[in-house]
């Protein structure tokens, strides 16, 4: 599995940027990441997450050698990002996205993003 080479929090576009040892590169939007916590109060509970666009991070927090605690100022701080999620989230960030709009649609909700049909 690869590993992070570099993380860097870009608050003001509210984005993580992570390159790992493989090459591989991704910008990770706050609320991307918010959204596919793998926390158990996200995923256990299987609810839709919605209203996170202005979502940011407040503090990053390494976890040993293998992951990142991602405290989001929303109060969400339980969600630990192992290396392997976070370039699951970022090599199938499209597809989750996707995912995740059309999740919001058949709640329901529509996010910012999503212009009127």
């Amino acid at each position: 599995m690869p590993r992070p080479t570099r993380i860097e929090l870009h608050r003001t576009s509210r984005k993580l940027e992570l390159e790992f040892d493989d090459g591989a590169r991704f910008e990770l939007p706050c609320e991307y990441l918010r959204v596919y916590s793998p926390s158990v109060e996200v995923r256990g509970l299987g609810e839709l997450e919605v209203y996170k666009e202005d979502v940011g991070i407040e503090d990053l927090q390494p976890v040993g050698n293998y992951a990142v605690r991602i405290f989001f100022d929303d109060g969400h701080k339980s969600g630990i990002y192992s290396w392997a999620h976070l370039y699951d989230l970022g090599i199938n960030r499209e597809r989750y996205w996707q995912e995740y709009l059309e999740r919001l649609r058949t709640g329901g909700y529509r996010h910012r993003s999503v212009g009127e049909e």
